[in-house]
């Protein structure tokens, strides 16, 4: 029951990876799987309404119940009503994308945002998804927060980002890592510059519940040519306060309860 369980959920994973489908060949080479035990668990999939096959082309495509599911998770939890007025104040203070992380055992995942460009270019990665933990500014803030040991075992568990699938000046060595989280704790928020992404810059610090323990990460980010070292530094007490904002509402929703 376990493998069948492990690879239904490598199914929906990878399905999810891959919106225009997956052939069953393809799937099955993908995952290393049989071609006669990926078919039987498409069908199961198929019947429990999680996946379809398209009738054009016979490839293999996630339906909307399970997004509909998370969706309804997130509504259910309050986190969204509690953040997201928080979010768009910042979104409107700052004129960039701003976008809340939650903790979630060893993931930071990413489930509000509020965009707070109106014009020109607007940065808008994708949502929903595990935070890289090496390159981005909310992986940074959350490492930082713990002892080097703590947060270098994280990292080793997720991997190094690689500078060819992120920025130019990802970190790929723990020494670079550690000399981003040691200026996040002395800064108290993190930043970075070309190392999530080319030519964007992003900022993010910590939300701890009255306990003190890290429920989750809220982080702006844009382009350089607007969001640059000087104008993070000047949003730096506006990023730390709104991070209070939501911490202090926290309470509200049932999620974050359940970290306090």
């Amino acid at each position: 029951m376990t493998a069948i369980l492990e690879r239904s959920f490598k199914v929906l994973e990878h399905l999810a990876a891959h919106p225009e489908g997956r052939a069953l060949s393809t799937l099955s080479g993908a995952l290393d799987m049989p071609l006669s035990a990926t078919h039987r668990l498409l069908t199961e999939l198929i019947r429990c309404g999680y996946v379809r096959q398209d009738q054009s082309h016979g490839d293999y495509m996630l339906t909307i119940k399970l997004v509909s599911l998370g969706l309804s998770f997130l509504s259910n939890s309050g986190i969204v009503d509690v953040a997201q007025p928080l979010l768009d104040r910042l979104a409107a203070e700052s004129g960039e994308l701003v976008r809340l992380a939650v903790v979630d055992g060893d993931e930071l995942t990413f489930v509000a945002k509020a965009q707070g460009a109106t014009r020109g270019l607007r940065y808008d990665p994708d949502m929903g998804l595990s935070v890289n933990l090496s390159c981005s500014s909310a992986g940074h803030a959350w490492l930082s927060t713990m002892t080097d040991e703590q947060a270098l075992q994280l990292v080793a568990k997720q991997g190094f980002g690689q500078p060819d699938d992120y920025g130019p000046k990802a970190p790929t060595t723990v020494k670079a890592l550690l000399t981003f989280l040691r200026a996040a704790r002395k800064r108290g928020f993190a930043t970075i510059n070309e190392v999530f992404a080319p030519a964007m810059t992003a900022m993010a610090a910590p939300v701890r519940n009255g306990n003190g323990a890290v429920i989750g990460v809220i982080t702006i980010a844009g382009p350089l040519v607007r969001l640059t070292e000087e104008r993070m530094s000047e949003l730096g007490p506006v990023l730390l306060l709104s991070a209070e904002d939501v911490a202090q509402a926290s309470g509200a929703s049932a999620m974050f309860k359940r970290r306090a």
